[in-house]
Order: structure tokens, then C-alpha cells, then sequence
């Protein structure tokens, strides 16, 4: 399975630059963290020192460093005890600091990350709201909602606890170099000598990671995709039995994901341990030649001490980056995933200068349309036919002519790769997009409710509505009725995708929808082809009502529902085949004759 055709990777300039725009609104948080790290960094390099004092200073008969001179209160030459108190003192003072500077960055650290997981996800999904329907055509929306989700809470995770420390221990680095290379330079040389292998074997190590973990989230996607298609669709999966399937079909991907993981594991079990043992090596090596050189009264004990410590904290960086390059490398694809979807620009582009078209009188004309979704997928050839104001329209035409395309073009849901479409002698890209929508009214056959009350649904398309004029519209939409038998009337919920309700209700409260709109311009995709008799009276009674005074487009795939029509436009091969009233076409002998001939005369028994 395929969550998504290949597209260009983000490069990396791409998502520095992403995550630069993040971290701009809380540059001053990060400054906060920045100090904070510091002065942890700080009381890092500081932590051997006050034992280095007991060993050499106190217990060993070492001569104190001048800069304790500072402490002149003190007679540190007379009393050692009082010189362990101040190396006690020291300690605690060291902890406190390094306390409450790890408080800090840790608490506005994840701060920042919250608030940056909050702001990405609202630019994707940003994102996503402005890109056209060709998009979702050729993406899965599980892949999709796997980036919303998983992938933004995997940078998160990693911002909030793997960030901080490796920085902090980058920070610790420099200084105990320059200490190291105080202390004995030929001591340091090994360090440094070391970490350039052990940074080629880590990087090189960490490819294979990044490609391993680039396959468990695809498969991760697709798991996404499996379980949301299998519930959205329940009941009919309940209905032809086909749990074993859906079943099979998740354990194929979830195996896949798991083969996937399992595929990096000798890499990622391998990583720390040999990181391990080349720390322990020159560890060990260090340990055998100091003490050497203390035997030799060359180094203290106090410097050894130090210098061990030191040259352990020095490759923790190496080993964390060992550790944690599974989660780096799952940050690394989680930003490249997003940055794949922020940088395609499959948007409907809109003029600088775009105009508000106010109330439209509805005059819609095409002009040698054509489009296509891709080269090898040519929809629409040469679409040709104007309508006039408040005209009523069917469009006809066999399965897969390109029928809903043609329609789907006035509100710009596409936009057509050749030709113009008017709308009251403007071309439609010259209007402004939301302001061209508010123009149209939509009645389709399955209509989307949201969870909420009747009234948020029919108040959807105009949120500002007040309560008479939302019960108002479900009168006119003959939904009233039923609406007010209900324990909570308006304020009943309506559960997930409005299935707590009939295909009857459903419809009307679809009307009352278009209804409180007032749009000239309404788009009908044959709303009662799924509803029994008595309900299709009522809402074909409503959809009366509604249609006064209105430029209406109908997709009909039943013609009995289209005679009355003014005009009906039959597309067929990607253009307009014929065009005229039911009569004048069913006269003509033609394709729409041919397709009335096929659905009403066997229905009839007089072959009428």
C-alpha cells in the first residue's frame, strides 16, 4: 500500500529554515534556556573540583591554589577541617545552582515545545485547509493524519528531552577541553584523537537508522489509514461480513511495520555498546598511566580524579548521540514528512487583486474548458454552455464523463487547466475565493454533518445566523418538525457523521443548511437518491422552496428528477454532447435520449 506518491525531499536549508520560523515568536524563551544552559554548563566543569580540594588539599598535604586566596575570611592554610567545610560548602552550592538552572531550561524547554508543536500543527493544518481537492485525490487522509498527529508529537518529544541534553553536553565539551589540555595535554590528545572515529562510526551507523525508520512510518501511515477506512466504514463492513478482511488487511501493514523496526535493531543494539567500550578503553588506559605519573608525584591524585571525570563527561555527547539515534532519526523523517506537505503547493492561487463579488445574479458561463488531473488523466476536453440568472440546470451524462468535474469548477474546487469559467462576466479566478463561495449554496447526496447540535450544523455555513432564523430555515426545509419532537429540539447532538439520524433527516437539515446561506447560486447533487418515498416527497417539497429565485445546477442520475428542468446538459467524452430542454432531447434521439430510454420506458408499462 502507498500512503502518497513521491514527491521532491524537503533539503535540509528547508527544514532548518522551518524550524528557525518556529523558535522566532520565542526568541526570548530561548534566550532564557540559553543562560540557563550556561550556567549548568558552568557547575558541570565545577562539580569535580571541591573533591579535587578534599584529595589533594585535605587529605593529601598539597599546598591550596592561590585563587582560593579569594576566600580571606578563611585561614585555609591553618586548618584543614575548615578548608573541607569550604570544599562541602562548595558542593552544595554547585548542586543548587545546577538545580535551578536545569529548573529553568527544563521548564521553559518544554514550554517551547509545546507551544512549537501547537504552532506547526496549526500551520499544517493551515496548510492543508488551502490546498486544492486535487490533493486529496492522490493522497491518503490516514498518511495525512499520521504526520497531523504522530509526527508532530515525535518532534515534540524529541525537542522537550533529547534537545537540551545534547546541548549541554556540546556547551561541557569546550570547557573541559580547555581544562583537559591544563591538566596534561597528552591525556587530552586521546580524547580528541578518539572522538573523530567514534563520530564517523555514529553518522555512518545512523544512515541506516534514518532509511530503517523513513520505513516504519510509511508502514506506521498506512496502519493509520487501514484502521480509519475499516471504522468509517462499520457498517457496511458489517453488513457483507468482511471483518476477517479488514483484519487481514491490518495485520499485512502492522507486519510490514514490524519487519520494518526489527530491520535497524542489529544497528541500533550495536551503536552504544561499541560507543561503551572505546570510552572504557581510554578510561582504562588513562586510570593505568595516571596513576603512574601520581606514583611519580607527577600528577595528584585530585588532578587524575578530575581528569577521569572529565574525559567522561567528554564522550557522553558521543554516547548520547548513540543512544538517541533512533529517536534523532524519527525527528529527522517526522520534519521531512511535514515539510513535504507545507512545501507542496498544490494551491488554487488567488489574485492580489481579487474582488469581493457581492450578490451575484448567477449567469454562469463556460468557455472551452478543459482539465485534467494529470497528462495520462485528460477529464474534461472542450466544455462548452452558458447559464442564464435563476435558471434551473441538469447535468447528465454516463458514469465517469466528467459531470461532477463541470460542476465542481463553478465554486473552484478545481480550476480548469484550459479555457474560462464566468461567473456574471468575471472570470471566476478574478474573484475572491471565500467571497466566491459564500455565493454558492450546496445540497449533495450524502449530506456531512458535524458532531454538535442541529443548530451548529445548520447554522454551519453562517455561523452568525440567530436562532429564528436557523428555526426559520428548518420550517422551509419541512425539518422543524421533526427537529422539535426531539427530548432537546436545536440543541440535540448529532453523533458522529449524523448517523443518529435518518437519510430523510439528514437531507433537510442539509436544505436548512443551504437555506440560511440565501445563496443565488445553488449546486444539487442528486439529494434524494438515497431516500424512500415519503421522504423524498418532503425533501424534494423543500428543495422547492429552495430553489425560487435561484440559479440552480443539478447533477442528476436520475433523469425523472431533471424534466421539469429549463435546460439539461448532457457531457459526455470530456465535452458538452448535447444541450436542451427534456422534450427537445429525448426528440433528438441522441445520448440523453438513449439514457432516459435505458432508466424510465422499462419502469414503465406503457412504455412511455
Amino acid at each position: 500500500m502507498t500512503t502518497q506518491p513521491p514527491g521532491r525531499k524537503a533539503t535540509a536549508s528547508s527544514k532548518l529554515r522551518l524550524v528557525m520560523d518556529l523558535l522566532g515568536p520565542y526568541r526570548r524563551w530561548v534566550m532564557v534556556i540559553l543562560a540557563a544552559m550556561l550556567v549548568e554548563t558552568a557547575m558541570s566543569l565545577a562539580g569535580p573540583w571541591p573533591l579535587k580540594i578534599i584529595l589533594d588539599n585535605v587529605v593529601g598535604n598539597h599546598k591550596p591554589p592561590g585563587w582560593l586566596d579569594a576566600l580571606r575570611f578563611i585561614d585555609l592554610a591553618g586548618d584543614k577541617m575548615e578548608l573541607a567545610a569550604v570544599a562541602g560548602v562548595a558542593v552544595l552550592v554547585i548542586a543548587l545552582l545546577g538545580a535551578l538552572a536545569s529548573y529553568i531550561d527544563n521548564y521553559y524547554t518544554e514550554s517551547v515545545s509545546q507551544w512549537v508543536a501547537h504552532d506547526l500543527r496549526m500551520r499544517v493544518y493551515d496548510h492543508l485547509q488551502r490546498l486544492s481537492l486535487g490533493y486529496y485525490d492522490t493522497h491518503q487522509t490516514g498518511s495525512i493524519l499520521s504526520t497531523l498527529t504522530a509526527d508532530i508529537k515525535t518532534i515534540q518529544g524529541f525537542a522537550s528531552s533529547g534537545t537540551l541534553g545534547i546541548l549541554v553536553d556540546l556547551l561541557t565539551i569546550v570547557g573541559m577541553l580547555g581544562i583537559m589540555f591544563w591538566l596534561d595535554w597528552d591525556f587530552a590528545l586521546i580524547a580528541i584523537g578518539v572522538t573523530p572515529f567514534l563520530l564517523l562510526f555514529v553518522a555512518r551507523f545512523n544512515r541506516e537508522v534514518k532509511d530503517a525508520t523513513h520505513e516504519v512510518r510509511r508502514y506506521q501511515s498506512d496502519i493509520v489509514a487501514v484502521v480509519q477506512q475499516g471504522l468509517e466504514s462499520i457498517r457496511i463492513v458489517k453488513a457483507f461480513g468482511r471483518q476477517e478482511l479488514e483484519e487481514n488487511q491490518l495485520a499485512k501493514v502492522s507486519h510490514a511495520t514490524v519487519d520494518a523496526a526489527l530491520a535497524a535493531r542489529r544497528v541500533k543494539s550495536l551503536l552504544s555498546p561499541a560507543v561503551s567500550i572505546t570510552v572504557a578503553g581510554c578510561t582504562g588506559y588513562v586510570l593505568w598511566r595516571g596513576t603512574g605519573l601520581v606514583m611519580q608525584d607527577v600528577m595528584t591524585v585530585g588532578a587524575l580524579t578530575v581528569f577521569l571525570t572529565y574525559l567522561g563527561k567528554f564522550f557522553k555527547p558521543v554516547q548520547d548521540l548513540a543512544k538517541m539515534s533512533n529517536s534523532m532519526a524519527q525527528t529527522a523523517v517526522a520534519i521531512e514528512r511535514i515539510q513535504l506537505i507545507l512545501d507542496t503547493d498544490d494551491i488554487l492561487p488567488e489574485k492580489p487583486g481579487a474582488t469581493d463579488p457581492g450578490k451575484l445574479r448567477g449567469e454562469i458561463a463556460f468557455d472551452h474548458v478543459a482539465f485534467s488531473y494529470n497528462a495520462e488523466a485528460k477529464v474534461l476536453s472542450d466544455v462548452v454552455f452558458r447559464i442564464a440568472p435563476g435558471q434551473t440546470v441538469g447535468v447528465v451524462g454516463p458514469t465517469g464523463s466528467g459531470k461532477s468535474t463541470v460542476v465542481s469548477m463553478i465554486p473552484r474546487f478545481y480550476d480548469p487547466t484550459g479555457g474560462v469559467v464566468w461567473i456574471d462576466g468575471v472570470d471566476v479566478r478574478d474573484y475572491d475565493l471565500q467571497a466566491l463561495r459564500r455565493q454558492i449554496g450546496f445540497v449533495l447526496q450524502d449530506t456531512a454533518l458535524f458532531h454538535g447540535t442541529i443548530r451548529e450544523n445548520i447554522a454551519y455555513g453562517r455561523p452568525d445566523a440567530t436562532d429564528a432564523e436557523i428555526a426559520e430555515a428548518a420550517r422551509l426545509a419541512n425539518a422543524d418538525e421533526f427537529i422539535s419532537r426531539m427530548a432537546h429540539g436545536y440543541d440535540t447532538m448529532v453523533g458522529e457523521r449524523g448517523m443518529t439520524l435518518s437519510g430523510g433527516q439528514r437531507q433537510r437539515i442539509g436544505i436548512a443548511r443551504a437555506v440560511i446561506r440565501d445563496a443565488p447560486i445553488l449546486i444539487l447533487d442528486e439529494p434524494t437518491a438515497a431516500l424512500d418515498t415519503e421522504s423524498e416527497k418532503l425533501v424534494m417539497d423543500a428543495l422547492q422552496r429552495l430553489m425560487k429565485g435561484r440559479t440552480v445546477i443539478t447533477i442528476a442520475h436520475r433523469l425523472s428528477t431533471i424534466r421539469d428542468a429549463d435546460k439539461i446538459i448532457v457531457v459526455k467524452g470530456g465535452v458538452v454532447a448535447e444541450e436542451g430542454s427534456h422534450e427537445e432531447l429525448v426528440a433528438r434521439g441522441g445520448v440523453y435520449a438513449e439514457l432516459y430510454r435505458t432508466q424510465i420506458q422499462p419502469a414503465s408499462p406503457t412504455g412511455a
